[in-house]
């Protein structure tokens, strides 16, 4: 996804710059405005030169009067003052239009990400991902809202002060011209290896944001074990190597801007030598002379102004790459063509047959798995870890493909599905409870976002919930802080049953939920999990000896096959793994309750 831009980019350069002007059409006032703004100002400032030729003319000049000089300085005013209002509304227009397509960018970008797969989020870092929505746009934002304005500008500019100064000398012009070239050539030449450098930049940023990113979110984990010092070098070295290649960027931007403005200046100290020359042997007068000379300036202006927005703008060009790949990367949406939408669910679950592996691994995490659950039924998932327990009921939402076989839900493949509708009529409770740091109202609505106050009470209450939240004084309007940090594990548990129960789902994953609570906190959980759990296909990866007790059907899950299938009491009959997973790991957990 980071990979080098190739030099040989030109045309993908003008296409992403296409798809950034594709944002404009909301903003199209504003265009027409800033365009009127930028023609305006700059023709204006087209004419000032020459009404600067015509004062020193006039004053050169014996037949010229007092009255001349006033009449010209008084229109040279209002030509000042006509281009300072026009470029008023050009800078506001344009800074509006590009604030308002960075926003729509950042939106979109935004968006797009939320419709991203979940393997999308295990194969790369949040903090390079969020690092799209900041650093990345940041520098689009400069070049949209300023530079492409600025660069109108000056092309104006440097068109019409060439064809005027081909108006006043056609000889001193193709002088003046040959000088062009070998500006434009190093600054193309410079600003590629500026382009490219720049993409490396912000990928070394990203991975240094990934870095912060992962240790302040684990921040107790590293308090708790002193590593704040192998944290700081990790990111150190990372914001180091950024500044390596800022300093790469510094150099090229060194080499190109002074040897630019050298030339212009070159070219100006030129025109008064050749100019001087003209106007001693009568070719030209003092008048055209001076015209001739701030039109030189302006082209001068131009050129150097370019230099700088050409690098922004190759900046500019390795960002939006980025974001591009970003946005070009298919989402879950375009995974599948599934527009089925029940109008009821029974919750009849089927495994046939399914296969499954990671992109990154070579071996099966799951083979030839079939299962069935019927409505109302509770299945716990057994094995030891790695087995595929959690695997397996990650493919019930659709969180991943099968590699090969079928998952039915009412008989219907799941491939089959409208996302929205499959992921509607379930809910899970995880082991690690993910809540969000607003209010527990806030959390309660996740799934339910129109769900009455009545409704968050009624789900509370079943939970076991409602007198903790009813505890505190804002109640459910308490903020719970980043991941619900004031709230204890069995609190958040309780919270996230609540939340699953207003979200009244026929088929219910419950992956460890009880394992990282005390034993009086896992009395009250489990209490509220048989709630939830009453008249619901239910998937439990086991873990407590009395949610495997009360489940009507044990599978039991060995790299990635179904080993055994039945009751507690018939899989101990049995004898195999199971047994000697209950003695192994359950038995002391039986005695002691």
């Amino acid at each position: 996804m980071d990979e080098a831009l190739p030099d040989s980019s030109s045309t993908r350069d003008f296409s992403q710059l296409r798809r950034l002007i594709a944002f404009v059409k909301p903003y199209r006032h504003y265009a027409i405005l800033g365009g009127v703004g930028v023609l305006a100002a700059s023709g204006l400032g087209l004419v000032f030169p020459a009404i600067m030729g015509d004062l020193v003319g006039n004053a050169l000049d014996e037949s010229g009067t007092v009255a001349d000089i006033d009449k010209t300085a008084l229109f040279l005013v209002g030509i000042f003052l006509a281009r300072s209002l026009f470029m008023a509304l050009r800078i506001f227009s344009l800074a509006a239009l590009g604030e308002g397509v960075v926003a729509d960018v950042r939106v979109a970008t935004y968006r797009h990400l939320l419709s991203m797969p979940i393997r999308f989020f295990d194969e790369n870092k949040t903090g390079e991902i969020t690092s799209r929505l900041t650093s990345d746009i940041a520098v689009v934002q400069g070049t949209v809202s300023t530079a492409l304005a600025t660069a109108a500008a000056q092309i104006i500019t440097l068109v019409g002060a060439i064809v005027l100064i081909f108006r006043i000398s056609g000889s001193l012009a193709l002088s003046v011209m040959t000088f062009l070239p070998v500006a434009i050539l190093v600054a193309r030449v410079i600003g590629i290896r500026l382009r490219d450098t720049s993409t490396r930049f912000q990928d070394q940023i990203a991975e240094a944001n990934g870095s912060a990113e992962e240790a302040l979110t684990a921040i107790r984990v590293v308090k708790w074990f002193t590593n704040t010092g192998p944290q700081e070098s990790r990111y150190t070295d990372a914001v180091m190597e950024s500044y390596t290649v800022a300093k790469s960027r510094a150099r090229l931007r060194a080499a190109m801007i002074p040897f630019v403005t050298f030339v212009g200046f070159g070219t100006l100290a030129f025109v008064l030598w050749r100019g001087g020359r003209m106007v001693l042997a009568n070719e030209m007068d003092a008048g055209q002379l001076t015209a001739f000379l701030f039109y030189t300036l302006a082209i001068a202006g131009a050129i150097g102004t370019f230099t700088g927005l050409w690098g922004q703008l190759q900046e500019a060009l390795g960002a939006s790459k980025r974001i591009f790949e970003l946005l070009d990367t298919p989402g879950e949406a375009t995974d599948t063509s599934g527009s089925f939408v029940p109008p009821a669910v029974e919750g009849y679950v089927r495994f046939d047959d399914v296969h499954f592996s990671y992109s990154d691994r070579d071996i099966d995490v799951l083979e030839g798995v079939t299962l069935e659950a019927e409505p109302g039924e509770v299945v716990a998932l057994v094995g030891p870890s790695g087995s595929g327990k959690s695997t397996l009921v990650s493919l019930l939402p659709r969180f991943y493909t099968p590699s090969s076989g079928t998952i039915t839900i009412d008989g219907i493949d799941i491939a089959e599905w409208d996302l929205g509708a499959l992921r509607s009529i379930m809910a899970s409770v995880p082991q690690e409870t993910q809540l969000f740091s607003g209010t527990i109202a806030d959390n309660l609505r996740v799934g339910k976002p129109d769900a009455g106050d009545e409704e968050l009470q009624s789900a509370c209450i079943a939970a076991h919930a409602d007198e903790f939240i009813r505890s505190f004084p804002d109640g459910y309007n308490t903020i719970i802080g980043e991941r619900g940090v004031k709230l204890s594990g069995g609190q958040r548990q309780r919270v996230a049953i609540a939340r699953a129960l207003l979200n009244d789902p026929r088929i219910l994953i419950l992956d460890e939920a009880t394992s990282s609570l005390d034993s009086e906190s896992e009395i009250v959980v489990q209490q509220a999990l048989e709630v939830l759990m009453k008249g619901r296909t239910t998937f439990v990866i086991a873990h407590r000896l009395s949610t495997i007790r009360n489940a009507d059907k044990l599978v039991v899950l060995h790299n990635g096959r179904i080993q055994q299938v039945g009751t507690h009491a018939e899989l101990i009959e049995q004898g195999g793994l199971y047994a000697d997973l209950y003695r192994l790991q359950f038995a002391t957990q039986a005695v002691a309750e």
